[in-house]
Formats: C-alpha cells, sequence, structure tokens
C-alpha cells in the first residue's frame, strides 16, 4: 500500500540518526531490577508479527539498535510465548492478564471485548494515569472493544469497503510514534501509553532504505519499525519521572516453517514464540541487562505492571508478577495455555490447542504432537508416538485449562471482514462439531489454506485465471471451504463474469460448506446483478436481525426492488447495532436519493435528508469513498456543481475502482467546460471500468478520450 511506509526520505534519515546517538541514558552500573514506584509512566509497545528470534540482539538478520539497547540496559526474556496467535485474541490476552477462553476472544472476526472487562487502562485510569492508545494495525481499531479506560484511543486507519478486498488497512510505525509522542508532550502527569505498531505483518513492503538491505523483506519491516521507534524510546529519557517499557509482539510469523507462509494457522514456535523486553527509562539510569531463559508467557505482563506500581495482582488472575524473576535473574516454571481457533470457526477445521511445560510442547490435533524444545526449537520430531507416557502428562496438564469449544463467532459487517481478508486473516462462520478426524487436521489442510492464499496474491498482481483456477483446485479438494466458494465468487464478479460468480455460490449452497457468508454473498450478488431480487430478498430475510452484514445484504436487495422505505429501515437496524457504521449511513443516503428521483414530489426533501445521511456517514469514517460520490451526486443534483466535482474526485483518489465517481466526475467536467480535465478521468474509466457493468457508459465516454 502506497501509505504504508509514508515518511520522506528526510524523515527516515533523521528517524535513524537519532535511534544511533540519542540514547545516552543506559551505561556501565548495576545489574537491573524492576523498582515499585507508584509514581513511574508505562509505556507498552506491542510489535504485530514479530518473531521471538527476530531482534539483533535475540540473534535475527535485521539491524534493531534501539530496542537491543533497550534490552542491554532491562531483562530480556527469551522464552516468552503468547496464548494465541492472531492480533484481537492475543493483545485481549496481554492487556486484561487473561487466558483466550477467559475474557472469549478467540478470533480477529466476530468477537468483541465484553462490556466491562477490565484492562490495564480501566486499572490503572482508576489510580490516576493518564491513558493513551496508538494502534497501526485495523484488528485493533475501537470497534472491538478495547478503548474503554483510554482517554485517548488514536486508531486513525483507512477502512476498506467491499466483499472483498486486496488492499492493506493500516498507517505506517513513523505515524504511530508521531501521534503518540504529540499526546505525550502535552501529558504532564503520570501516564500508560500502548503503541501498537503493524509494518511487519504482510505484505512486507519496507522503505527502499530498508528493502534494499535484507534478503528477506520482513527482516526489512523489523528494521524499519526499530528505526521508527527510536524517537519514542529517546522522548522517554528527558521526561521527568522514569517510564518502565515493555516490549513485545502478539505473535510471530511462520515465514513458509510448516508449510504456514504467514500466521493464524498453527501455533508452532515460529508463530508462538515472542520477544519481550522489560526496561526502566530514567534520565541519567545505570544498569546492566539480565538475559532470562526462564518461561515467561503474556499474561505475566498485566501482573508485574501493578506490581510495579504497587498495586496487588487480581486474585483471578493465572498469570504472575516478575518482578521477582527480574531480581533473581530466574524463576520457576510457568506452564502455558494456547490456542489457534480461526480454522475451526471460520470452516470448520479441529481446533487447535495445546500447552507449554518446561521445554516440552503438546499440540492436541486429531494428529497430536509434543515436541522437546530443547533438542528440538524447529519442532521437527513429533514425539507423541513414541512418548506415550509424556504425552499422557500433557494431555492430562492441557485438562486443567478450560478446553470446552469456543462460543461460535459472532455476525460482522461487510467492511470488518473485507478489512480483515485484506490482511490475509480467513473470515466466515462454521458450525461447531463433536467430532474432528485426521481429515480436519490442520497438517493434512495445510495445502489448501496454501492454496487460498496463493490464488489471494495472484489476483494482487492481475493472473485471475490463474487464480480462479487454484481456488476450483482447492474447492475439489475440500468442498466445505466456504471462504473459497466465496473468494472465486468474487474473482469472477469483479472481471464481469456475473453468472459463473451466481453460480459459484449456488454450488456453495448446495455444498456441506457453512451457509451463512455464502448466503449473504449470493443475495447481494443477484440483487445488485438484477437476475434475481425476489430469490435475493427470500435468502436474506432468513438472517437473524443481529446480523450486520446480512442486514446489509437485505437493504441492498430491497433497494433492487424498489422498496426503498424498507431497505431504510433495515440500514437504520444496523445503526441500532452499530451507530458509527458509515456505510449504513451511505446506504441510507442512497436511498433517499432514488426515492427522490422516483418521487419528484418528494424530491427536495429527500435530497435534503440524503445529503444529511451522507455527511454522518463520512463524519463516521472519512476514507469512505463511496460515501464522497453518494455526496457528490447528491450536490450535483442540488446546482453546487463545484462542491460536487471536489467531493467526487475525493472519492476517486480514496478508491481509483470507485467507477460511479469517475463516470460521474467526467460529465460534470465536462459539463462544466473544463474538458481538458475531464480527459485524464474519462481514459482512466474506459480503461478500468467492468464491462458488464459499465458497457453503455464506456461507449459515451470514448469520445471524450
Amino acid at each position: 500500500m502506497g501509505s504504508k511506509n509514508s515518511g520522506t526520505a528526510a524523515g527516515l534519515a533523521a528517524i535513524a540518526v537519532i535511534g544511533v546517538t540519542g540514547w545516552w541514558w543506559f551505561t556501565r552500573g548495576p545489574v537491573y531490577t524492576l523498582v515499585q514506584d507508584a509514581n513511574q509512566n508505562v509505556l507498552l509497545i506491542t510489535i504485530d508479527t514479530l518473531r521471538g528470534d527476530a531482534l539483533g540482539a535475540d540473534g535475527g538478520q535485521a539491524a534493531t539498535p534501539n530496542l537491543d539497547r533497550l534490552a542491554a540496559g532491562g531483562a530480556r526474556f527469551t522464552f516468552a510465548h503468547a496464548h494465541a496467535v492472531v492480533t484481537l485474541p492475543s493483545h485481549t490476552s496481554i492487556l486484561t492478564g487473561q487466558l483466550p477462553y477467559e475474557h472469549g476472544m478467540r478470533d480477529n472476526s466476530g468477537f468483541r471485548v465484553k462490556d466491562g472487562t477490565e484492562t490495564l487502562a480501566t486499572r490503572l485510569k482508576r489510580l490516576g494515569f493518564a491513558t493513551g492508545a496508538f494502534v497501526g494495525g485495523f484488528p485493533l481499531t475501537k470497534r472491538f472493544g478495547l478503548s474503554p479506560g483510554f482517554d485517548v484511543y488514536d486508531d486513525q486507519i483507512p477502512e476498506l469497503k467491499g466483499d472483498v478486498t486486496f488492499t492493506m488497512p493500516e498507517r505506517p510505525a513513523n505515524e504511530v510514534v508521531e501521534r503518540a509522542l504529540a499526546w505525550i508532550d502535552r501529558t504532564p502527569d503520570k501516564f500508560f501509553g500502548w503503541v501498537h505498531v503493524f509494518d511487519a505483518h504482510s505484505p512486507y513492503t519496507p522503505p527502499a532504505e530498508f528493502a534494499g538491505q535484507y534478503a528477506r523483506p520482513y527482516d526489512g519491516e523489523v528494521a524499519w519499525v526499530d528505526s521508527a521507534l527510536g524517537p519514542l524510546l529517546d522522548r522517554l529519557s528527558t521526561l521527568s519521572r522514569p517510564t518502565l517499557v515493555i516490549v513485545t509482539a502478539d505473535h510471530g510469523e511462520s515465514l513458509g516453517e510448516h508449510g504456514e507462509a504467514t500466521h493464524g494457522m498453527f501455533a508452532y514456535e515460529a508463530t508462538l514464540h515472542v520477544p519481550l523486553i522489560m526496561a526502566t527509562v530514567t534520565p541519567g539510569g545505570r544498569s546492566q541487562g539480565r538475559v532470562i531463559t526462564s518461561p515467561v508467557r503474556h499474561i505475566d505482563i498485566a501482573p508485574t505492571v501493578m506490581d510495579a506500581v504497587g498495586e496487588p495482582a487480581d486474585p483471578a488472575w493465572l498469570g504472575a508478577s516478575l518482578r521477582s524473576v527480574i531480581a533473581q535473574g530466574d524463576g520457576p516454571d510457568r506452564p502455558s495455555y494456547f490456542e489457534s481457533m480461526t480454522y475451526n470457526l471460520v470452516r470448520g477445521w479441529a481446533p487447535l490447542r495445546g500447552v507449554l511445560q518446561d521445554r516440552t510442547k503438546y499440540v492436541d490435533q486429531p494428529i497430536p504432537e509434543v515436541y522437546d524444545l530443547a533438542t528440538d526449537p524447529t519442532e521437527l520430531r513429533n514425539l507423541a508416538s513414541a512418548d506415550t507416557q509424556r504425552l499422557q502428562v500433557l494431555t492430562n496438564l492441557l485438562g486443567t485449562f478450560n478446553t470446552a469449544p469456543p462460543d461460535r463467532r459472532g455476525a460482522e459487517t461487510v467492511e470488518v471482514s473485507a478489512a480483515l481478508r485484506s490482511l490475509g486473516y480467513a473470515s466466515g462462520s462454521a458450525p461447531a462439531r463433536d467430532v474432528y478426524t485426521e481429515a480436519d487436521d490442520l497438517k493434512n489442510l495445510v495445502g489448501i489454506d496454501q492454496a487460498l492464499h496463493r490464488a489471494s496474491e495472484l489476483f494482487k498482481t492481475g493472473q485471475t485465471a490463474d487464480g480462479i483456477a487454484l481456488l476450483q483446485s482447492a474447492i475439489e479438494r475440500r468442498p466445505d471451504t466456504a471462504d473459497a466458494y466465496i473468494s472465486l465468487a468474487y474473482a469472477f464478479w469483479e472481471s464481469g463474469q456475473l453468472e459463473p460468480a451466481i453460480q459459484t455460490l449456488e454450488d456453495g449452497l448446495n455444498s456441506s460448506a457453512p451457509d451463512r457468508d455464502i448466503r449473504i454473498r449470493l443475495g447481494i450478488y443477484l440483487a445488485e446483478s438484477g437476475t434475481n431480487i425476489p430469490k435475493a430478498i427470500a435468502l436474506l430475510e432468513t438472517l437473524p436481525d443481529t446480523d450486520v452484514e446480512g442486514l446489509n445484504g437485505l437493504g441492498l436487495a430491497y433497494g433492487g426492488a424498489g422498496r426503498y422505505q424498507d431497505a431504510i429501515a433495515t440500514f437504520k437496524k444496523i445503526l441500532i447495532l452499530d451507530s458509527t457504521n458509515g456505510l449504513a449511513n451511505q446506504n441510507i443516503a442512497a436511498m433517499l436519493m432514488q426515492e427522490a428521483e422516483r418521487t419528484p414530489a418528494l424530491r427536495g426533501t429527500r435530497l435534503r435528508e440524503a445529503e444529511g445521511y451522507a455527511r454522518q456517514a463520512l463524519d463516521n469514517d472519512p476514507s469512505l469513498a463511496k460515501g464522497f460520490t453518494t455526496l457528490g451526486v447528491i450536490l450535483a443534483q442540488t446546482n453546487r456543481q463545484a462542491d460536487a466535482i471536489e467531493s467526487l474526485k475525493r472519492a476517486v483518489q480514496l478508491d481509483p475502482s470507485e467507477f460511479d465517481a469517475l463516470y460521474n466526475l467526467v460529465v460534470l467536467l465536462a459539463e462544466s467546460g473544463r474538458i481538458d480535465e475531464a480527459r485524464p478521468y474519462a481514459r482512466q474509466f474506459v480503461a478500468t471500468a467492468t464491462p458488464s457493468f459499465y458497457g453503455e457508459a464506456i461507449e459515451q465516454l470514448r469520445n471524450i478520450r
């Protein structure tokens, strides 16, 4: 994405200089201990997708001088583990001190943190801390429920719309850091800050200065993140009070190990092992770092923070403070529960759970796995069949945790589903099952997942036919993979092949695949194409009134049938469920606009109402391209052509494939006598608009080229 690393070359150079020269506060002195101080600041830095072996201090290939220096003056834990391998559940464990089955977040999609959940933010705010969060990735935007307790929750990340999208919703680390620094500068009191940077997540596109230095682009991203964090860490050394800094990752990245390209499926060490650094930044402070090899966990972070500020731990927490471990340089074993539930919830594949005890790891799947990490850190030798006694001991240990099936994921909005798909996360819904066989074991299904990821990459590079063939092959091998049908249908749809798109979804409904998401997509396509609107309505009316994505599809179907008031009432149901839903407001505006066109007597009233909803949509989501399109058309219809042109230009700037905006922009510019300005937009429309949808308009604009 163009904005992913948008810092200028000069800005990057400045960051690099600070990272090298700005940290004068760690020099030789006593061995680091974590001192209790109720008046210190606390800064939590989470680096998305950072492997436990990625930093320079941990033997990684990337140059990470800033984080290495932080570790050299604090405590670096070399055997720290997450409890989940996707962003939202893992961060919820970090902030709450709870395991996934305790806080209820089992996947990025379809889950919201429950109202009243205690987090570090809510606890520290009650103690008089100013609280601020600055996040760089879509899965942590405030809609998912981690914002309570934060005075500021800065999550200004573009939201991208559509049934499926291959564009990345995130903002680069330097922008996140800039926002955090501005907050720190205006916060005189003690603070709890959380800074989350997303850049190491796929796709790996570091700035040129970093990309050219490494064989793996991933390592370039890690080096870039370290550089971007330099000014933040440097600023702490100038503050009037000490700052406890905690750096960790939500999970790692497989990078092809065990057949997994990224993360979210398996829970091998590549994705479960994470870095963990704790250090206190004090102007003029002197300390020598400790390297601690004892097992530690994400659920130990919250108790450690509370201990550091002199507060007792929550007695319900299973984790424990690491302050004494830091003081002694060693600690007892801490058995750790972990899970990976995405593919169970989305595709109905076997759930993955496991435990770590000492250096032994157990993965509970239909084909069980046991690894001795001391002698086999890359987990290549499964000991389960050879060491049945150890397998039984670990099975019993896992039984001390809650292994009940996870709650099924709730309905998700169109835009959230699309944004998460763009990040490589599977999205869908599958019912729970009582029995899973070896055919459902993730190890036997990784090839299917590889095919879906590869197809997505092919679509990004315009190799549509190859991507379609891969998806068709995946469906043949595993006919119950709902997201394969959805992605295949989308590929057909976007290439103008409407009948194959609809037939693909019909085939999916007739298969053994979970049908909720397929039903919604089919309803939308039937309505938008005008193929069979009554059938679309019948399909979508069966979904519950709490299903936001289903309601969105039903509203569109009602609109296609000319039932505008029914459509508006349906979109308003979405606003009851999610009052800040920009897409629902935009769709109401579109329905009112269509009603104004059909009912001349109501034209003025409906257009005024439509403008209000369109502006509300953009207040809720300033990146909603379709909202600017709708507003632009309304402005044109109310004789405000200059404003209409600017609104339509903004829509095209946000989304070059916003073809309705492109077409109307060309027409308005031409009618205003600005033909030279209209020509580039006309060429863009003719070259990129889908003929099956815009054939007549394409022919009309050819003469303007």
